[in-house]
């Protein structure tokens, strides 16, 4: 398709959607800029299968913006867990606050206001406000920009600041006066569904017969990739991770720093070596007798390195009375339990038993971490 004739997607879109489009998706029946804003962040590198059970999990905890801005960090860290991208949570969290503080708990309507929220970026921005309050704002996500690299041919990688600029001028010019809300489902739906990176299906696209790449056989050449460095391969990583056992049954987790992989969340103290890990357990727990016990390594690929996870298990007696109280504030505070006792000395960890009565504390873990406990409570590890 010509660059010049890009207005003739909105319409051809439009129509395409009222009869293939998606229409039941969990954000579309009540579709507010709460719910659609939600349901925008965690779609973000996730696929729509995966969110639909986490979105309404999370819209049940949390029905508006002032009961997610009330909420502990660690209870939306939770309900987060194994749906990756974690800063996208913490994001959600301080911008909820911000809206509750300085806009009364009403999701701003002006594109500069809801573009300065945290985690939220010119495309998403867009298309909260498209499909929340039917304005006429473009957006270029994953799916769009595969849309339009293929529809107009458009060679270099996304990445590149003049491809984007490019990208942005044709998502403007695609854009249509009317019916907004329709069109950016539309063109998103599109993408993700018919569209798709690895098998296009071509024959079910209403922009088949304009489209560059169908024309020319380059549908698996377009978009193209960021460049990588001749001969870099996929870099690679190993942490040791500490996983201490009292006698009932409690992990002793820590937080991690909020930068990093997994910023913000619960895991087992993490090492660089089984030597490391060994010095610091007898540091830490003088009493407890023996060495931790290696288990079987466990592989999690990140988006840009894969991370081999060498677990270790040191089990011991229960933690002395005073530091178990402490420990039992930790979880208490994590958990939103009102009346217990705290205390300026507490530990920076707490003993997470997902035996417990009642269940664990409501933190986030990491998805590796989560399966790695549930195999330490089953004995499958």
């Amino acid at each position: 398709m010509n660059p010049a004739e890009a207005h003739r997607l909105g319409p051809a879109l439009v129509d395409w959607h009222s009869r293939s489009g998606r229409h039941d998706l969990p954000w579309q029946r009540d579709r507010t800029p709460y719910r659609v804003w939600v349901s925008e962040i965690m779609l973000q590198q996730t696929q729509v299968a995966t969110v639909i059970p986490y979105f309404e999990r999370f819209v049940s905890r949390f029905p508006d913006i002032v009961a997610l801005a009330d909420a502990p960090v660690d209870e939306v860290l939770h309900l987060w867990t194994g749906l990756g991208y974690y800063a996208r949570a913490r994001n959600l969290h301080r911008a909820a606050q911000r809206v509750r503080d300085l806009h009364a708990g009403a999701f701003p309507t002006s594109f500069e206001e809801v573009a300065a929220l945290p985690g939220i970026g010119r495309s998403t921005a867009g298309a909260i406000l498209a499909l929340a309050c039917d304005q006429r704002h473009p957006i270029l996500d994953g799916n769009v920009k595969r849309v339009l690299a293929r529809c107009f041919g458009i060679d270099g990688s996304p990445a590149e600041r003049a491809v984007e600029q490019r990208m942005w001028a044709l998502a403007e010019a695609a854009t249509p006066q009317q019916g907004v809300a329709v069109y950016t489902q539309a063109v998103m739906d599109l993408g993700a569904t018919v569209c798709t990176r690895r098998r296009p299906a071509c024959a079910l696209c209403p922009l088949t017969e304009s489209c560059s790449a169908r024309r020319s056989g380059r549908q698996h050449e377009l978009p193209a990739p960021k460049p990588r460095a001749r001969g870099a391969a996929r870099p690679s990583r190993r942490c040791w991770l500490l996983f201490v056992r009292d006698a009932e049954g409690g992990i002793f987790l820590e937080r991690r720093p909020e930068r990093g992989i997994w910023g913000g969340l619960w895991c087992p103290p993490e090492f660089a070596s089984a030597t490391a890990a060994t010095a610091w357990a007898q540091g830490a727990f003088p009493k407890w007798r023996g060495a931790p016990q290696a288990l079987t390594p466990v592989a999690h690929a990140f988006t840009h390195f894969d991370l081999e996870i060498v677990p270790l298990l040191l089990e011991g007696a229960p933690p002395s009375p005073s530091a178990a109280a402490l420990a039992a504030a930790q979880v208490a505070r994590a958990a939103g339990i009102p009346g217990v006792a705290d205390s300026a000395a507490a530990p920076p960890g707490l003993w997470y038993n997902p035996r417990a009565a009642g269940g664990a504390a409501a933190v986030g873990l990491p998805a590796p971490v989560r399966l790695l406990l549930d195999g330490l409570t089953s004995g499958i590890l």
